[in-house]
């Protein structure tokens, strides 16, 4: 076999004439079979408008393989649109589906022996999921973005997804009549591509970018614009020139590359998914990383991106600015980020920054000058104590009070808590708990964009605390923390509050605290019974007996 060509095993092994046959049938001639054979991991649907467009950058990527010398040869996996299914039973399929996507983008490319993938993504899980892959397989990858959606115009105002869910809240509270909020529904997601704030999907695709596995300003772009197509062919060639050097996908994903990811995550204020989803991709690819190291970084780097939610900006006002490339450049030359990791084009990070300016344009305000950012530390925080010995995640950018103490009210499910918002049932001062939705117990640890923009929208972002052992969107901001682990299914703390406990989340001392006795603690400990499994069969019973703590990943192959 080849060094660098795995597909060789197939065109020209022992068993080549009825394999070469079946590659004839779809378009291989005699010349071709020297070639690597690149696959072309499309996530194109339309059950989404994150996907919607992924159909002609996938020929695109296949045009810039076959012209680099490559064969592509394109297959499909899932993806599960979390903006349509929040709130609702369907939201527990998406966490899972980032290991769905994985695992069949590992299957398809290992059955085929193919000598580099070139995955094309655009809703929350699926560039996890493929980047999951890719750590796990080793061979030649590059990850391509679908592109951001651009914003919603209603009054003069930009939209995103999130404003319709804070509409909710509003209109519950009698803020906004019947016929605005038809209106923010109608204006609020104007046609393709991905969630417009720093939500999941577009934290995801820019930390891919500073990793050095996507191509420098690709994050950024609108997926109805000419220069996504243009990129995505331009990601095809440089695949094939990756495969031929041998350059794989650990050699690329380090543990100072993570960080680098990480620095810039905390930089333009993403999404709390992804300490979970690092977590796991740095699983995959046998890199030491722990949830104590988000906390080490959000302390050294500011906020420099003044991003939705809690910000004024969508991602199409920062590709405007300078995208990523910019936000790195500035990382740079403070020592933030490390120089010397490789990227996609073999270039190190500072080679393909060298040409970047050192400060931001002055005529744009996305990109903060880093002697005046929004804010002097990150915004992901890592809370502990008697509630979450093992961690819990806090968002903490566009909040005046980080620290409150209140009573419990508590929920066991997602339905609950929404259905007490939305009947004024939650008053200022209270801490809400939402608990048997982590990963085991949801199952799926759902995201819970729909109570905590209830509370935005009834007034009580500033008032009201959240906690809960499962997720929230990338759109979501207020004093809300998730991940809570141990989760309540196993036995956690969180299991363990009564209503109207004294619940403390102190986001400045990275404290979150039931204030109980460790005496009163153990007593309800010892009365707990876990409950009985939600699904007995299916893919969410497989996954709440695989998945792991949130803490680690969330991962399904921690044996």
């Amino acid at each position: 076999m080849a060094e660098n060509w795995r597909s060789q095993t197939i065109t020209q092994g022992v068993q080549r004439s009825p394999n070469r046959a079946m590659l004839r049938a779809v378009g291989f001639g005699d010349g071709d079979f020297s070639k690597p054979i690149v696959g072309v991991a499309s996530a194109y649907s339309t059950i989404t408008p994150c996907n919607m467009g992924i159909a002609p950058l996938a020929s695109r990527a296949e045009d810039g393989v076959r012209g680099a010398g490559g064969m592509p040869q394109l297959f499909g996996t899932i993806t599960v649109s979390d903006g349509i299914s929040m709130g609702t039973e369907g939201m527990k399929y998406s966490l899972v589906s980032r290991d769905v996507i994985a695992d069949s983008i590992e299957t398809a490319c290992n059955a085929q022996s193919m000598d580099g993938v070139i995955a094309i993504g655009g809703c929350d899980k699926n560039m996890p999921g493929a980047m999951i892959a890719m750590a796990r397989m080793n061979i030649p990858a590059i990850f391509v973005y679908g592109g951001t959606i651009k914003p919603g115009r209603l009054e003069g105002q930009d939209l995103t997804v999130v404003s319709a869910f804070e509409a909710v809240g509003r209109h519950s509270a009698g803020k906004i009549s019947d016929e605005q909020l038809l209106a923010i529904e109608h204006h609020a997601c104007p046609g393709a591509g991905s969630c417009g704030g720093m939500f999941t999907a577009n934290t995801m695709s820019s930390a891919f970018e500073a990793m050095g596995m996507s191509l420098m300003y690709s994050s950024t772009m609108a997926a109805e614009d000419a220069e996504k197509a243009d990129s995505t062919e331009l990601a095809g060639k440089v695949l094939v020139e990756a495969i031929r050097n041998n350059l794989r996908p650990r050699d690329i994903i380090t543990r100072k590359s993570i960080e680098n990811a990480l620095s810039v995550i905390m930089a333009i204020g993403g999404s709390t998914n992804a300490v979970l989803h690092f977590l796991a991709i740095a699983h995959a690819a046998e890199v030491p990383l722990t949830i104590d190291d988000f906390e080490t970084i959000r302390q050294r780097v500011p906020v420099l991106c003044d991003m939705k939610p809690s910000g004024q900006f969508v991602t199409t006002d920062l590709h405007q600015g300078g995208g990523i490339p910019q936000v790195m450049k500035i990382l740079l030359n403070q020592g933030l980020l490390h120089g010397d990791c490789l990227t996609i084009t073999g270039e190190t990070i500072a080679e393909r920054l060298k040409d970047v300016p050192d400060q931001p344009d002055p005529n744009q305000t996305v990109i903060h000058p880093f002697d005046s950012p929004l804010y002097a530390e990150g915004h992901l925080a890592i809370l502990k104590g008697n509630l979450a010995p093992e961690g819990a995640v806090a968002k903490i950018s566009g909040i005046k009070a980080k620290t409150m103490t209140g009573p419990a009210r508590v929920f066991d499910s997602e339905e609950a808590c929404l259905a007490a918002i939305l009947a004024g049932k939650i008053t200022a001062g209270d801490v809400v708990v939402v608990r048997y939705e982590g990963p085991k117990g949801g199952p799926g640890m759902r995201e819970m964009l729909a109570p905590t923009s209830a509370i935005i929208g009834a007034g009580l972002g500033e008032s009201v605390g959240l906690i809960t052992d499962g997720r929230f969107s990338g759109g979501t901001y207020g004093l809300v923390v998730g991940h809570v682990a141990p989760e309540a299914a196993v036995g956690g703390a969180i299991a363990l509050i009564q209503e109207g406990d004294s619940i403390t989340i102190d986001a400045v001392t990275n404290r979150l605290q039931i204030n109980l006795g460790d005496g009163e603690l153990e007593q309800r400990r010892s009365t707990w019974q876990p409950p009985s499994p939600r699904y007995t069969r299916g893919v969410l019973a497989k996954y709440a007996k695989l998945v792991s703590s949130s803490s680690l990943g969330a991962v399904t192959d921690l044996f």
